[in-house]
C-alpha cells in the first residue's frame, strides 16, 4: 500500500521545511510513504527548499496558475507514480500532520473512499464570527447539493483511493474543494468526515482575500457544479417558480374577466404569459441540458480509462 502525501505551494520557502518535518514516516497499514510538492510558479526558492528537505518528488508549474489547478497537477502526477492513496495537506501547516492515521483510517479498514478533515469550523477560534458562520452555511449548502453530510465542505485535508482520484476532474479555477465534494456525491463515493486538529497560523489565508471573494467565487463554483451533475433538477425548479409566479397574474385577469371587469388588465394577462412561457422554455431547456449530461458521464469515462491508462506506474520520476 503506497501512500503519497501532496502539498500545492506557492512561495512557502519560509513554511515548507516545518510542514515536512511534522509529517509521518510510518504509519501502521501503509508499506510506502512519500511526499510530493506541486511549486505553483513561485517565484522564491521554494523548490530548493523541498530537494533540502528530503521531499521524494516535485512537480514545478512555471506560471502560477491557482490552487485549483495545483491540485488537478499533483493527483495527476501520484496516479503516474503509483500511489494506491492520495493524501492532500496545506504547505503552511494548518493541519495537525499527528491526525494524518486519523485520516487514512476510514480508507485503511474498507469503509470510505474519500476522508475530509473535519476542523469543527462553528468552533474554531481562528476564524472570526463571521467567517465561521459562513464556512458552517456553505458546507451545509454543499452538503444538501452533493446529498451528503460534511460539516467542513472546504477542508483541504482530505484523503482519497486512488480510484476516486482517476475519476475526479477538477474544472474550476479558484479551489478544488466544493467542486469536487458535490462531484463526488454524484458518482455515489463512499465519503466520511472525521475530527481533526488545527495548528496555530503561520500567515494569512492566500485564496481567500476578502470575504466578498470568497462569497462570489464559492457561490458561483456551487452553482455552476451542482448545474453540471443535477441539471434537470436545476432547471425544473426555476421552470416551475417562473409558471408558479406567472399564474399568479394570469389568475388575476382571469377572475376580473369572469366578473366583467376585464377591461383595463390586460398587463396582467400579459405578464402572465409571459412568465409561464418563460417557464415552459426552461423546462425545455433542464431536458435538453439533462440528455447533455449523459454525453457528459460517457465522456468523463472514456477521460477516466485514458488516465487510467495514463496513469500506470512506469517511473519514479515526474
Amino acid at each position: 500500500m503506497k501512500l503519497i502525501i501532496q502539498i500545492p505551494c506557492y512561495n512557502e520557502a519560509e513554511t515548507l521545511p516545518h510542514t515536512i518535518a511534522e509529517l509521518p514516516r510510518v504509519i501502521d497499514g501503509v508499506d510506502q510513504i512519500e511526499y510530493l510538492i506541486i511549486d505553483d510558479g513561485s517565484t522564491d526558492n521554494t523548490t530548493e527548499v523541498a530537494r533540502q528537505v528530503g521531499v521524494h518528488h516535485i512537480v514545478r508549474i512555471k506560471k502560477h496558475a491557482g490552487l485549483a489547478t495545483a491540485y488537478r497537477t499533483g493527483l495527476d502526477a501520484c496516479l503516474r507514480l503509483g500511489a494506491d492513496i492520495i493524501l492532500n495537506t496545506d504547505a503552511d501547516n494548518q493541519y495537525n500532520a499527528g491526525d494524518i492515521p486519523t485520516l487514512l483510517k476510514p480508507i485503511l479498514e474498507g469503509k470510505a473512499e474519500l476522508v475530509i478533515g473535519d476542523r469543527g469550523v462553528a468552533n474554531l477560534e481562528t476564524f472570526s464570527p463571521l467567517k465561521r458562520k459562513l464556512q458552517t452555511w456553505g458546507s451545509k449548502v454543499v452538503s444538501r447539493a452533493a446529498g451528503l453530510d460534511i460539516p467542513d465542505a472546504t477542508s483541504g485535508f482530505r484523503a482519497m483511493t486512488r480510484e476516486v482520484a482517476l475519476r475526479t476532474n477538477v474544472l474550476s479555477n479558484y479551489s478544488y474543494t466544493l467542486e469536487t465534494l458535490i462531484q463526488a456525491g454524484s458518482q455515489n463515493f463512499a465519503i466520511a468526515s472525521v475530527p481533526i486538529r488545527t495548528n496555530p497560523p503561520r500567515r494569512p489565508s492566500r485564496l481567500m482575500r476578502s470575504i466578498t471573494e470568497y462569497l462570489s467565487h464559492s457561490t458561483v463554483t456551487i452553482v455552476r457544479a451542482y448545474t453540471m451533475y443535477r441539471p434537470l433538477r436545476v432547471f425544473t425548479i426555476i421552470g416551475s417558480l417562473m409558471i408558479g409566479i406567472g399564474l399568479i397574474p394570469a389568475l388575476r385577469f382571469l377572475y376580473f374577466f369572469a366578473i366583467g371587469q376585464g377591461e383595463g388588465k390586460i398587463q396582467s394577462l400579459l405578464l402572465g404569459a409571459v412568465l409561464i412561457i418563460v417557464g415552459f422554455q426552461t423546462l425545455l431547456i433542464g431536458l435538453v441540458a439533462d440528455l447533455i449530461s449523459f454525453n457528459r458521464k460517457l465522456l468523463e469515462e472514456i477521460l477516466y480509462r485514458i488516465r487510467l491508462d495514463e496513469a500506470k506506474p512506469n517511473s519514479n520520476e515526474v
